[in-house]
């Protein structure tokens, strides 16, 4: 296996993905805080309630990854999108919404993921470590 020179095997092996959750309801941000601090390659690195906070937190937390809830107030789902795209274009967005029919519209908006909120968490978490694998895999250049 190639390792580009700046790559160390530990660094690649530990990679830690950076999430950002966005949702308006304090349960949900605590419970996927809870989840995700299970989990040693994911870090939790900020927190927003509406599109304001989430757009303002991208700047200072820098994530990998938003965990955006579909119905977060503040603005216009597919304007936040596109705010989001701008902003950060290398950031992936994984779509949480208890409304299954948002589904064809969010993976229409080009967003990585859409997943139930009723889905059972250990699919949440095994979604979140192949992108995260994905993600190491192209950041290392293979």
């Amino acid at each position: 296996m190639y390792l580009p020179p700046r790559y160390s095997i530990l660094s690649i092996l530990n990679y830690l993905m950076r999430v950002l959750l966005a949702d308006d309801r304090s349960q949900v941000r605590s419970a996927l805080r809870f989840l995700l601090e299970q989990e040693t390659n994911l870090q939790v690195v900020g927190e927003a309630i509406n599109a304001t906070g989430l757009l303002q937190q991208l700047q200072t937390s820098q994530p990998d990854l938003v965990l955006l809830d579909w119905e977060l107030p503040g603005m216009p789902i597919t304007n936040l999108l596109t705010a989001l795209r701008q902003q950060t274009p290398q950031v992936q967005i994984v779509v949480l919404s208890s409304r299954l029919e948002a589904r064809p519209a969010a993976l229409a908006a080009g967003i990585e993921m859409f997943i139930s909120k009723g889905n059972p968490p250990e699919q949440l978490l095994s979604i979140l470590q192949t992108m995260r694998r994905q993600k190491k895999n192209t950041s290392c250049g293979r």
